[in-house]
């Protein structure tokens, strides 16, 4: 089984890249998403490490966001209990797919959490800073200060673009962007 990791800045269109391969696609972001809501551990955990912040289930962003802006070291808190959870369903989804001949890993933190192994082909979504920001303010719920905390615990762009072996620019239109992607493709499936 190929695993491709998709890199790039938040906002930069991997998501898109990840499912315009048309195989199997883990979307962390998703996993994190679902276990807000469902998973009584992870809210546990959470509350644990985060009492005066955690206090509903299903876990409520806004609490999230206040106990990440509030104190600097809450995120790195919450990745400690995040993360391992989402590692489980990442293997999980892994062992569901192990027949496929690949796999997308879309995982925001994949060389930040050392989730890559040296096997894992790198493919870099490069997108232009004014694109960023436009997709970025049409999120629901979206925070620019969340967002700047959460890039000081990420690797510096230019390093994940310097350990990717391919790099799909993500400023042309959609279609556009899947033809340069069935390009990568084809060179990995030779």
């Amino acid at each position: 089984m190929i695993k491709i990791g998709i890199l790039g800045d938040i906002g930069s269109g991997k998501s898109f890249v990840a499912k315009s391969f048309g195989y199997p696609v883990f979307n962390a972001d998703d996993e994190v998403a679902k276990m807000y809501k469902k998973s009584r551990v992870c809210f546990l955990k959470l509350k644990k490490i985060l009492p005066k912040y955690i206090k509903t289930f299903p876990i409520d962003k806004t609490e999230l966001t206040n106990a990440i802006l509030n104190n600097k070291n809450s995120i790195k808190k919450i990745i400690k209990i995040v993360h391992p959870l989402i590692r489980k369903k990442m293997n999980l989804f892994l062992l569901k797919n192990k027949k496929k001949k690949l796999v997308i890993l879309d995982i925001p933190l994949l060389l930040e959490s050392k989730i890559k192994n040296k096997n894992m082909i790198l493919v870099f979504v490069d997108a232009k800073k004014a694109d960023i920001s436009e997709r970025l303010s049409k999120r629901k719920g979206f925070n620019i200060k969340i967002l700047k905390r959460l890039k000081e615990i990420q690797l510096p762009l230019d390093y994940k673009k310097r350990k990717s072996r391919y790099i799909i620019k993500n400023f042309y239109t959609k279609k556009i962007v899947r033809k340069r992607v069935k390009t990568v493709l084809r060179k990995i499936l030779k």
